[in-house]
């Protein structure tokens, strides 16, 4: 599933966020710690072994909203950058603190001249953000950051689950329709 917002393709697919050879960064949904984890951080770190978390340890603590970049160590990509999403219901305002995420992770991007980025949907695990409301957040600040954008030309959403990847995709496609209009 594709569409376009201000010259950058947007993609939607099922899978595994750490199997994107053909991405130049991942976003991992971190830990404040920037350590191995549960869900995306666990799977992302496992695939980059041990050197990931030794590079990140010097970072950390991140609080949320905040993004910090790596390399990508064993992965098939050239850089990581790590976001802390926030808890919903605990880390307030939520939904500033989310966009914050994929609005500090795309300048990051971009200033590191990366034209490729695949993200998880940050909060929406172990943090407990509904995928709904953070799919909107996600697509709101995607829409506000992109024409501002110079160098990412393809940003893609990775889901998990199938329950979210519809979420995603039906989401994806109204803007798709919206931008034809």
């Amino acid at each position: 599933m594709k569409t376009k917002i201000s010259g950058i393709t947007i993609e939607c697919m099922r899978g595994d966020i750490a199997s994107q050879p053909d991405m130049e960064a991942i976003v991992n949904a971190a830990n404040a710690q920037l350590r191995i984890g549960g869900g995306v951080a666990g799977a992302i770190h496992r695939a980059a072994g041990p050197g990931l978390e030794e590079e990140c340890r010097p970072m950390a603590p991140i609080k949320p909203g905040e993004a910090v970049i790596s390399g990508g160590h064993n992965l098939p990509n050239k850089y990581v950058i790590h976001c802390l999403g926030p808890v919903y219901g605990k880390d307030k305002p939520e939904d500033k603190l989310l966009a914050d995420c994929y609005r500090n992770a795309l300048k990051l991007a971009d200033e590191n001249n990366i034209r490729s980025i695949a993200f998880p949907a940050i909060s929406t695990g172990a943090f407990g953000y509904p995928i709904r409301e953070a799919a909107e957040v996600t697509l709101d600040t995607i829409k506000e950051v992109a024409p501002a954008l110079k160098n990412v030309k393809t940003i893609r959403f990775v889901l998990f689950s199938k329950g979210d990847y519809e979420i995603y995709k039906e989401m994806i496609e109204s803007i798709g329709h919206g931008a034809q209009k």
